[in-house]
Parts: structure tokens; C-alpha cells; sequence
């Protein structure tokens, strides 16, 4: 009846599984309960799992008893949450995807410059509230889809949310160029590489579909972008779902090839029960399409990484 272009790479990235391997190495080494200051990831399949597992996610550090072991989550915390954090006296492990430290470590240097930064994305993400922490006095948070009026003194630079659309990105630059023509770039691209590659992956694979179907959480940044670079390169339409319980068989009127990709934060089994659910509905024939290969792997944080032995 129909086929499906599975787009590669999808799924997990190298942040999201040390993020998650940090909270269940946590719990093997220190036992249950391990707190988690907000989700590790934002994917309700993960938290749901680790919850099982003895995990017990919190939204603010005032709901972690005195004295228990608290793990921050992939978006990063500024400082101020980790000084409350020692003034409670809370054990802490920092599972902060160092592709997000990147960016607070880049915050900082050009505060010290003396810039003023502009941090194109969401202002109620916790990536972005980490970010502005680490020099609020030097920050202007715009969203990217419209950049707004940004008042600054002196030297002007940027910096990103790492989970954004490229394009969208890219577009608010050019806007936020012709009132700052000096504007400084930072010293390296942050939108993460595998935001990038997911976006790059389904763009390739959108115009030959008449759906897409993106499996992720509706507070997934990354999973939302792959939604509207979906649309924009061509899909007649496209959805977010948690899972095969969210899709809806109306989807697939008319549709002869269907495309499937999941955000960064996934993990394969929700997209495996997408595929048996297409299946039994006639789209059997799945074809790969790899863009490319990802090798990339995070140590482990300090607290957690194995001990040498002397000599």
C-alpha cells in the first residue's frame, strides 16, 4: 500500500546518553532515591523509565531533601542554582551536555570582553535560563522567529540555544545584523551537530513524503524544529507524537510514502512501535536513508567515571 523513508542518524544523541546513563549509573552506585532537578531530557518515555527505576524529578531544589544527592539535567543550570545547591548542602552530579557548556563557557569569556550578548532562543527553556545566568547583566534573550529591539552599549555579539532550526537561526542573525553591523559571531557554530544532522536527515527525505511523523515530547525543542524543517522542505504535513498511541490513522489518507524520524532525545523502542503500527496499516516496505554516521561519546561526569588503581 505505502512505504516509509526512515531518516538516519535520529534518536539519542551523545549528551542525551550521558545524560541518562549518568542518572542510572546514580542510582547503581548510590541507590534510590537520586533526584533530578527538572527532566533530564525532555522526553516523557526516558523520564517515565527512570522514575520506575528510582529517579525523582523535582522542578526546583527546595523539594530535594537536606543532605540527598541531586543530579542537573541535560539543559544546564546557571550558577546561582548551583550555589544553592552547596548552600543546602546537596551532593551534586552535573549531567549538563558539554555542548551546552560550551555556550556558558562562551557567555562568560565575552561578558568578560566586555560584549553584549544577544542569546537568540526560548526564553522559558531551561538551556536558555542556564545560559543567561552565567552573565545577566550582559544578556538579552530574543526569540528567534522574531528578534525584536535589542538596546546595548558598546560591542555587540551572539550566541544560540544549541537545539534550534539552522535556518531559523541563521535568519534571525541576519535581522539582528543590520541594527548591530559589527555583531561578533562566537567561536564556534552552536546548534548542536546532532540537531543539525536530524534536521539535515529529514530535510533530504520531507520533499518525497506526503507525511512525516516526528516521535518526541511536546517540550522537545529539538523535536518541535524537526517538525517545521519537515513543513518547510516540503512534507504536505506533519506531526509530533509521544508514540503510536498518538497517531492518528486519518493521517494516512491518500498518503502513499510516509516519513519517520525521532528528536534527539528518544530512544528506538517509540519509534519501533510507530513502525509495527504503520505496518499493520499497510506501510510495511521501510526503506533507511543515512545521511551520516555519528561516533561521537561524552565521558561521564568527574563523580561517576571509574577510579584508577595506584601503580
Amino acid at each position: 500500500m505505502g512505504r516509509v523513508l526512515l531518516a538516519a542518524p535520529r534518536g539519542f544523541c551523545a549528551g542525551v546518553e550521558r545524560a541518562i546513563t549518568t542518572v542510572e549509573e546514580a542510582l547503581r552506585r548510590f541507590g534510590a532515591p537520586v533526584y533530578v532537578r527538572k527532566q533530564i531530557v525532555h522526553n516523557t518515555y526516558v523520564v517515565g523509565d527512570l522514575t520506575r527505576r528510582g529517579a525523582v524529578f523535582v522542578e526546583e531544589l527546595d523539594e530535594v531533601p537536606d543532605g540527598s544527592l541531586v543530579v542537573f539535567s541535560a539543559h544546564g543550570v546557571s550558577p546561582a542554582v548551583k550555589q544553592a545547591a552547596e548552600r543546602r548542602g546537596l551532593r551534586t552530579i552535573d549531567a549538563t551536555c558539554p555542548l551546552v557548556t560550551k555556550v556558558h563557557k562562551e557567555a562568560v569569556r565575552m561578558a568578560e570582553a566586555g560584549y553584549e550578548i544577544v542569546l537568540i532562543g526560548h526564553a522559558e527553556h531551561e538551556e536558555v535560563e542556564g545560559t543567561y545566568g552565567e552573565a545577566p547583566e550582559h544578556i538579552h534573550v530574543v526569540d528567534p522567529a522574531s528578534p525584536g529591539e535589542v538596546t546595548a552599549q558598546g560591542p555587540v555579539s551572539w550566541l544560540s540555544q544549541t537545539t534550534l532550526a539552522v535556518d531559523e537561526t541563521m535568519r534571525a542573525v541576519t535581522e539582528l545584523r543590520k541594527r548591530f553591523p559589527d555583531m561578533v559571531d562566537p567561536p564556534s557554530d552552536d546548534i548542536c551537530y546532532a540537531s543539525q544532522n536530524r534536521q539535515e536527515a529529514i530535510t533530504r527525505i520531507a520533499p518525497q513524503c506526503e507525511l512525516v511523523i516526528v516521535v518526541g515530547s511536546a517540550n522537545s525543542s529539538n523535536s518541535r524544529r524537526l517538525v517545521e524543517v519537515a513543513l518547510g522542505a516540503g512534507a504536505d504535513a506533519a506531526y509530533l507524537v509521544d508514540g503510536a498511541a498518538d497517531a492518528d490513522e486519518r493521517w494516512l489518507d491518500g498518503v502513499r510514502t510516509v516519513g519517520i524520524t525521532s528528536g534527539a532525545s528518544v530512544p528506538e523502542r517509540p519509534v519501533e512501535e510507530l513502525l509495527d503500527w504503520l505496518a499493520a496499516r499497510g506501510y510495511a516496505d521501510v526503506e533507511r536513508m543515512t545521511l551520516t554516521e555519528e561516533t561521537r561519546t561524552f565521558s561521564l561526569p568527574p563523580e561517576l567515571r571509574p577510579t584508577r588503581k595506584p601503580g
